[in-house]
């Protein structure tokens, strides 16, 4: 049985993708938290879509790929804040607009290089046996600074987050901190891109953090919780690629959602199968006309 989980830690490469796993599972599900609880889903789906040009630039020039996802991300979480706020229109209207723009120019930008298939391929769905020393050192630094400012600006968010009337009474600077966490979330797409990639980095940001928010209200436990989640996601899914052959990225995207569904039956109080329990207890115990 040790030699399950010892094996696979034998190559160079697979220690190098388990850290960078589990830094990333602890990372997207602690931002994930307050998209949760802010409705941000498709504000990450569309960020994560968004990075495609500045990736495809940064190919054509010949810099790391990196650097043309980060400021893309960046841009384009800057550009649905000032649509937003700027003009009459909803914040899902402005990520729609921006989402889509930067995506088609993307793809236009994509047609004209025959030779971005495979590295397209490792971009969309990750590549996180492929991970080098820098790229740890990079999601590292980059997680590190996410966490840090998260810590450090955790009661604003919190007061944002649950109770924007109160901000303003506070006189919080709440378009600012708006901005802040639209681009922590850029940065924290950006560290996921060589794990999970562009078309599943929306599931390690908010399946753990939706899987923690059925088990616990309070946020500080929903974040722990769901970094575990996430870190447990990742870890079993590299395992199970590892032995069934198959990409990582989708395998702990797959456990992850497993883990979800899980929950969303069994969870104790809240989960489906509680509640038609509770529910069919309920009507045994109410007590029958004898007229009926």
């Amino acid at each position: 049985m040790l030699q399950i989980f010892t094996e696979p830690l034998t190559y160079p490469f697979m220690v190098r993708a388990l850290l960078a796993a589990i830094m990333v599972g602890v990372l997207c599900p602690v931002v994930g938290s307050y998209m949760v609880l802010k409705g941000l889903s498709f504000f990450g789906d569309a960020l994560a879509h968004a990075i495609l040009p500045g990736v495809v630039i940064t190919f054509l020039i010949g810099w790391p790929l990196a650097v043309g996802a980060l400021a893309s991300a960046l841009l384009a979480a800057l550009l649905i804040g000032i649509i937003s706020q700027r003009s009459t229109l909803q914040e899902d209207t402005a990520i729609g607009v921006v989402f889509a723009g930067a995506f088609a120019l993307g793809v236009a930008l994509l047609s004209t290089v025959s030779s971005f298939a495979v590295d397209l391929t490792h971009i969309l769905f990750g590549d996180v046996l492929g991970v080098s020393q820098t790229d740890l050192w990079v999601i590292l630094a980059l997680g590190l600074l996410v966490l840090g400012l998260i810590l450090i600006f955790y009661k604003e968010f919190l007061v944002l987050t649950f109770d924007p009337v109160l901000a303003l009474v506070l006189r919080l600077p709440a378009t600012a901190l708006r901005y802040l966490m639209l681009g922590l979330i850029a940065l924290t797409v950006v560290t996921s891109l060589q794990t999970v990639g562009i078309a599943l980095v929306l599931a390690m940001l908010v399946t753990p953090a939706a899987t923690a928010r059925m088990l616990t209200h309070r946020l500080p436990a929903m974040m722990m919780v769901a970094a575990a989640l996430g870190v447990i996601s990742n870890v079993v899914g590299l395992y199970v690629s590892y032995y069934l052959n198959i990409a990582s990225g989708p395998t702990m995207v797959l456990v992850a959602t497993t883990l979800f569904g899980v929950v969303f039956l069994f969870a104790p109080g809240r989960g489906v199968v509680w509640r038609t329990i509770r529910a069919s207890s309920a009507r045994l115990q109410t007590p029958t006309s004898p007229h009926a």
